[in-house]
């Protein structure tokens, strides 16, 4: 019997049985939607967070304490008392101690309740050098960033972002209004380029101020020279694993402390999106293996109508088999309809999926991945799986003796 004779017949047999076929597909097109979304998500959470680090700045390597951090090694105000200090910034800023590191910024941070004219507003309070603006990689919106004579000089000045921008100053220009932090006065001198949220704060609802200004007006710590953390940037991507040796051996030194009992810690962005990588990874093959189990149901419900299949058509199997149909032609007659089930399940699970990626995305604020070779793949395993189902049935089917067949009722 020609193939396509042979698939002419399963779909009219799937067609006569309409309902129970679509009931019998519904379990893949779930199972398969189900895998797609959650692998997905998995994979979207991952280049969101990818993208959240690699937008804290250019080939940066991050010092903290290791007192009072917080997940991701970031430090905030209110903690316990630093190990950093100035001293650390300026030593590593030498090109005799850390040749491969481009720029240094020292950074001191702390809660800030902010009032201008109209309106009050909470944000992130940071107090650095120039340096920052390179080593974060941000761009000034308006106006412009503080100099190293208004560090030197501790001027009373600031750079906000477009969030904190938005709630002091509704309507005008902020550049040149005042604004008191933590009841002191500030003159706004530039606004910078949206940058979204990152992994530990929204990157545009901040205050930048000189780190001088900060120690003098706004430190809570003990040490004007104590600093939250310290960024650096290293010359270019092939150096950032030197540049990391050279901090770490540098403030071993410096601290004279071991790597066992150090007082603080370095971290890459490297590090970072491997450890991100590593924990999304888990999760989503998790969430994916769960998923998964909608599969396996499909996959009964597809060997359990075929099994229903084969009991009602008894008499047709044996009628065929009377005029010369071999067991691998029957055996090939229920594997098609299997086959067809499975794979017309996968592609009605796979174009769920993917309306799925597109709902989910917006409201979720989260891109749900959806890639080819994950889509190509569903569809196989939604066919292996209809095909695996439909092999004992259609044995079973195939072994059916004509006489037994032809008289059953």
């Amino acid at each position: 019997m020609p193939w396509s004779e042979t698939v002419r017949t399963a779909v009219a047999a799937l067609n006569a049985r309409r309902m129970r076929s679509l009931l019998t597909m519904l379990g893949i097109l779930i199972g398969i939607a189900a895998v797609m979304l959650t692998v997905g998500l998995g994979q979207g959470a991952q280049q969101q967070i990818t993208s959240q680090i690699n937008a804290l700045g250019s080939n940066m390597i991050i010092v903290s304490p290791t007192q009072g951090t917080s997940t991701g090694g970031f430090r905030g105000g209110g903690s316990a008392a630093s190990t950093l200090t100035t001293a650390d910034a300026a030593m590593l800023a030498d090109p005799a101690v850390a040749p491969d590191i481009a720029a240094v910024a020292p950074v001191s941070t702390t809660s800030g309740s902010l009032q201008s004219a109209s309106t009050t507003w909470t944000a992130t309070v940071v107090g650095t050098v120039p340096d920052w603006q390179t080593v974060r990689a941000r761009e000034v919106e308006s106006g412009r960033f503080f100099s190293a004579d208004e560090l030197n000089s501790a001027q009373p000045v600031a750079v906000i972002g477009t969030t904190t921008a938005e709630e002091l100053f509704a309507t005008g220009s902020p550049i040149g209004q005042t604004v008191s932090v933590n009841s002191q006065s500030f003159t706004v001198i530039g606004v910078l380029a949206s940058e979204g949220s990152s992994l530990s704060s929204n990157e545009d609802d901040t205050v930048i101020v000189p780190l001088t200004t900060f120690a003098a007006r706004l430190s809570t710590s003990g040490s004007a020279n104590s600093v939250s953390s310290i960024y650096l940037s290293g010359k270019d991507a092939d150096s950032l694993s030197a540049a990391y040796q050279q901090v770490q051996t540098a403030l071993l030194a410096s601290h004279q402390v071991t790597t066992d009992t150090a007082d603080f810690s370095v971290s890459t962005q490297a590090s970072l999106v491997e450890t991100a990588t590593s924990v999304t990874g888990v999760l989503t093959l998790l969430l994916g293996g769960i998923a998964g189990i909608s599969l396996l149901v499909g996959g009964i419900g597809v060997m359990n109508i075929m099994l229903v299949s084969v009991s009602e058509r008894v008499r047709e199997i044996g009628l065929r088999k009377a005029l010369g149909a071999t067991p691998g032609v029957i055996r090939q007659q229920f594997l098609v309809e299997a086959g067809i089930l499975g794979t017309l399940g996968g592609l009605l699970g796979v174009g769920i999926g993917v309306l799925g990626a597109v709902i989910l995305t917006p409201v979720l604020s989260i891109t749900v991945a959806i890639s080819v070779p994950a889509t190509l793949l569903a569809l196989v395993v939604s066919l292996g799986i209809g095909l695996g189902a439909g092999v004992y049935p259609a044995t079973r089917a195939a072994k059916l003796a004509p006489i037994d067949a032809l008289r059953s009722e």
